[in-house]
């Protein structure tokens, strides 16, 4: 099982190390899985679960530092000009998602001392 998981992650373990392309890391795992993430918890939200809205600030949180990680490894190896750019908004994004996760952990925790 071991083998299998690691074949099966092996992009995401490179994009850790920063052997994968900087765009790849930055669009489909930055952008386009992490609206997917967004999405659920969107949908968590609007259907009123919070069990699932905490389980889901939990699995968003471990991916962001997954994802920052990654995308600032696979700068190094960029473009002159796209490596220091997608730094800079691995920063803002990183103080994006703080807050978010912040708001929302006490969003969920009001409501938890509310019922």
């Amino acid at each position: 099982m071991p083998g299998f998981l690691a074949a099966f992650f092996a992009p995401e373990i490179r994009a850790w190390y920063g052997a994968e392309p900087l765009w790849k890391v930055f669009w489909v795992y930055g952008v386009l899985v992490s609206s997917a993430l967004i999405a659920a918890g969107a949908f968590a939200v609007y259907r009123n679960q919070i069990a699932q809205q905490q389980i889901m600030l939990v699995c968003f949180a471990a991916y962001t530092v997954w994802i920052l990680v990654s995308v600032w490894r696979c700068a190094e190896a960029a473009h002159p000009f796209w490596g220091p750019v997608a730094r800079w908004l691995t920063v803002t994004w990183a103080g994006n998602t703080i807050l978010t996760i912040l708001f929302l952990q006490l969003d969920l925790a009001a409501r938890y001392l509310g019922h």
